[in-house]
């Protein structure tokens, strides 16, 4: 619960993060350059650079949070997430106290937040990534690993053509206070009752060569000489959307900011931050429509921060014969992202914005605007976008997760429908292969007990005869003594480890020779305890085996995860990796005498139990394995034991799994009664 609660916040942030962003490339591109202008690094690097960034940020936010929602590679995306958020943390915190800026831009102009919401946001979506990186494996998945490839792909084309879109015309959002629809002249009021910015002034007077600083409060008698004040802004107060639009013509310096706002028909306004930056691709189409207004007694002005020379430049490229006016250069970026771009106004509100890649052309303005669409507000709303949105994007990835999901269920439901008839042939198929109850007696009793246990088993299964092949692994000391009187058509016999070496100078050790020879048919290899506390390797393991068979030796080999390694979701590697490094050497025929027995590590004398199904579905995948390498005619002739604290009261529910064909006993094969209960688990 805790993991998918943090995911949908995370994914919900990046979404909308990610999408007001590509909406909007110019803007992020303004706010990096504000925070390297911070940093210093304000000439550092080129704009298409900065461009550039500020398109790959935006896609990487917003698939971010799409693959966080459908859980597409669960555990690199909580590390990228894990990542990005440990960088952005580490940047509003520098935000925070050095106060570089005023708004950090996280989601663009959509929603602005102080520097002190920014780092309190970023601190409670850095838990959040972190709790998603702990857990990973605990994000549900919507839909399936094979059409993952599907969501990926179509979300980062969306979203590139989201910013490529924006970046050609205009974005298809507009959050700024010149959006169409706005009146100008309006944002820029103060509404009556609000809070007022407050200032406070210091005066700085001198008396006999001694200067001191006073209020208004404690200010001083005539003998004192006034030198200065200082005036500092103790409040913000209410600051209005649009305050700091002003028009001032070129020509002779006059202020139209009133008049073209106030103008009750229709002003066209070309928009340019820089017309020594300006696309001049479109300069025969800015003349005609500059003619159009002239005949239709429309105002036009040339709106630009550039000075005169920029100015002239500009005249002489275009021919351009429209005055100009100049503006402040981060309001001409705010009004519009385009340079060139044209605004319609009329009354002080904007009627339409275009690129200077979608200017209306003579074909359009054939008509006064009294009389045409363009001159009307434009019938487009932003729920229609949003729809249009969710109609190109929401909805084909909804109808993929929605067959994905069907297609899931029917392949369940084909498989429930077909397991009873395919129940009979996993049965046969099951009695192909040797059921086997072995017990492991490992490092217990001495000889006496361990003789006098093995002829109560023997007596015991004589006059019971078990349903499944039953084998006793003891100590070395055992072998020779127990194997005199057992009946080994009823209890096989086998030894609990072999050297690595055939024959030496080994002190201590035993050879798989010296173990065939005391009568004994099996011997157990690959044991956990073995790999943990003698350091046995793949390598070791491996010669071992082919010593054992060399020496006409059945191997019951063992493999297994620990805790920490299930709990990571990694037993399938662990299982292949045993697998492959020590008996996937051996050829098809000598694999056969294989006997593989599955040895949870975690369950290993603890008292807990892998559920069947836990235990089966690794049992299935360990045969899959062995098909993949041998073919499923060796798969489905292999015996898999199951080893992890079974008894008799869990046996039956285990050993009726298709794929577990008996079990490898510790504890409970040191009672003849014990032992017994679990053999008999084959005749329920």
């Amino acid at each position: 619960m805790l993991v998918n609660v943090c995911r949908l916040i995370l994914a919900v942030t990046f979404i909308l993060s990610g999408f007001v962003k590509a909406v909007d490339p110019l803007g992020t591109q303004y706010k990096l350059n504000d925070y390297l202008a911070a940093m210093q690094l304000g000439t550092l690097l080129p704009d298409f650079v900065t461009l550039a960034s500020s398109v790959l940020l935006s896609a990487t936010e917003f698939c971010l949070g799409i693959f966080l929602i459908f859980a597409i590679h669960r555990r690199l995306t909580s590390r990228l997430l894990l990542l990005v958020m440990s960088i952005m943390t580490l940047l509003t915190v520098w935000i925070y106290v050095a106060d570089p800026v005023s708004d950090c831009g996280c989601f663009g102009d959509a929603v602005v937040l102080t520097n002190g919401q920014t780092l309190l946001k970023n601190i409670v979506l850095l838990t959040c990534a972190i709790v998603i990186w702990k857990w990973p494996l605990d994000m549900l998945r919507f839909i399936s690993r094979t059409n993952q490839w599907i969501v990926i792909n179509y979300t980062v084309l969306f979203i590139l053509f989201i910013a490529g879109y924006a970046l050609y015309d205009l974005p298809q959002f507009d959050f700024r206070p010149y959006h169409v629809g706005a009146n100008i002249k309006q944002g820029m009021e103060i509404p009556e009752g609000a809070e007022q910015p407050e200032f406070e002034s210091t005066f700085i007077l001198e008396k006999n060569g001694e200067r001191r600083e006073f209020t208004i409060d404690n200010y001083p008698d005539s003998t004192w000489t006034y030198i200065d004040t200082k005036t500092i802004q103790t409040k913000q107060g209410y600051v209005p959307p649009i305050h700091d639009f002003s028009i001032t013509t070129t020509a002779d310096g006059e202020d139209v900011t009133e008049e073209v706002l106030s103008d009750d028909g229709y002003v066209f306004l070309l928009v340019s931050p820089h017309l020594e930056d300006a696309d001049d691709s479109q300069i025969d189409l800015i003349n005609q429509i500059y003619e159009y207004a002239e005949e239709n007694d429309y105002t036009f002005y040339c709106l630009t921060a550039s000075g005169e020379k920029g100015i002239s430049r500009w005249r002489d490229i275009t021919g351009a014969e429209y005055p100009f006016a100049q503006t402040d250069e981060t309001t001409l970026k705010t009004i519009v992202r385009s340079n060139p771009g044209l605004l319609l106004l009329k009354g002080g509100t904007v009627i339409h914005k275009w690129s200077h890649n979608s200017l209306p052309d003579e074909y359009e303005l054939n008509k006064p605007l009294e009389q045409l669409q363009l001159g009307q507000m434009p019938a487009d709303s932003v729920p229609q976008k949003i729809l249009t949105i969710l109609l190109w994007y929401v909805l084909p990835l909804l109808l993929l997760t929605v067959a994905d999901r069907l297609w899931a269920w029917s392949k369940w439901l084909k498989k429930k429908k077909d397991s009873n008839s395919v129940y009979n042939l996993l049965l046969k198929r099951k009695k192909m292969r040797k059921k086997i109850v072995a017990g492991n007696w490992k490092m217990n009793m001495n000889l006496q007990d361990g003789i006098a246990l093995a002829k109560e088993l023997n007596e015991t299964l004589k006059a019971d005869k078990p349903n499944c092949g039953v084998v006793i692994c003891t100590p070395f000391i055992h072998l020779a003594s127990i194997a005199q009187f057992l009946d080994q058509d009823i209890i096989g016999l086998g030894a609990e480890n072999c050297a690595d070496k055939e024959k030496g100078a080994f002190t201590g050790e035993v050879s798989a020779e010296m173990v065939k020879s005391t009568g004994a048919q099996y011997v157990i290899l690959g044991h956990s305890e073995r790999r943990e506390y003698y350091k046995e390797t793949p390598e070791i393991l491996k010669e071992k085996v082919l010593l054992a068979q060399k020496n006409d030796l059945k191997v019951i080999f063992c493999i297994g995860e620990s805790l920490e390694e299930r709990e990571a979701g990694k037993q399938n590697e662990v299982v292949k990796a045993e697998l492959e490094g020590s008996v996937f050497n051996l050829s098809e025929e000598d694999f056969r005498k294989i006997v593989i027995a599955y040895e949870p590590i975690w369950a290993i004398g603890t008292g807990k139990t892998a559920t069947a199904d836990q235990a089966e579905e690794i049992h299935a995948y360990i045969r899959s394995i062995i098909a993949e390498k041998y073919g499923q005619a060796v798969a489905d002739d292999t015996t898999i034991l199951y080893g992890g604290s079974c008894k008799a009261s869990n046996a039956p529910e285990l050993f009726v799994k298709p794929d577990i064909d008996g079990g490898l006993i510790g504890g409970a094969s040191l009672k003849a009664a014990d032992f017994k209960g679990i053999i008999d688990a084959w005749k329920k």
